[in-house]
């Protein structure tokens, strides 16, 4: 049997960056590849909540609206014989985002679908890229994709 692990989420984070819809990549110092924000759930968190805080840990970014990417980044860990099901978060930030890396990370890019696709080691990773392109980019967000977080305020 292989264990499934559901402790996981991640997001992508958009943003206007000189006129033009871009996505964070950030490249990993533990494996040295190219990837969106992810991290465990903590504790009693939803997650929902370990996003903003993983958000807010790797990049500084601060989450202000959020939504479900309605899709699900999923692979098989071999070495640990372990399924990943990782549901996918959206951040829409402000025009021009700065963002301060932690130590998990030593260099960050703002990429257009096709420049964060050539980047990505991860088939599943474009997958993602792509449908929240479709999704969020390309079409306006259906109003059911948004994440109430005003619990947090």
């Amino acid at each position: 049997m292989i264990p499934l692990n559901t402790s996981i989420v991640a997001g992508v984070a958009l943003s206007q960056i000189d006129g033009e819809t871009k996505m964070l990549l950030m490249k990993r110092t533990k494996g040295n590849y190219w990837c969106h924000v992810a991290g465990h759930i903590e504790g009693d968190e939803k997650a929902w909540q370990a996003i903003i805080r993983e958000f807010n840990e790797e990049t500084q970014i601060e989450v202000k609206q959020l939504y479900n990417g309605q899709i699900l980044e999923q692979f098989f860990e071999a070495n640990v014989n372990v399924m990943q099901i990782i549901p996918v978060f959206l951040v829409f930030c402000p025009a021009e985002q700065a963002v301060v890396l932690n130590h998990e990370h030593s260099e960050f890019r703002w990429c257009s679908l096709q420049e964060a696709c050539d980047l990505v080691p991860f088939p599943n990773q474009r997958e993602v890229y792509q449908q929240v392109w479709q999704n969020f980019v390309l079409n306006k967000p259906h109003p059911l994709f948004e994440v109430d977080i005003s619990p947090l305020s």
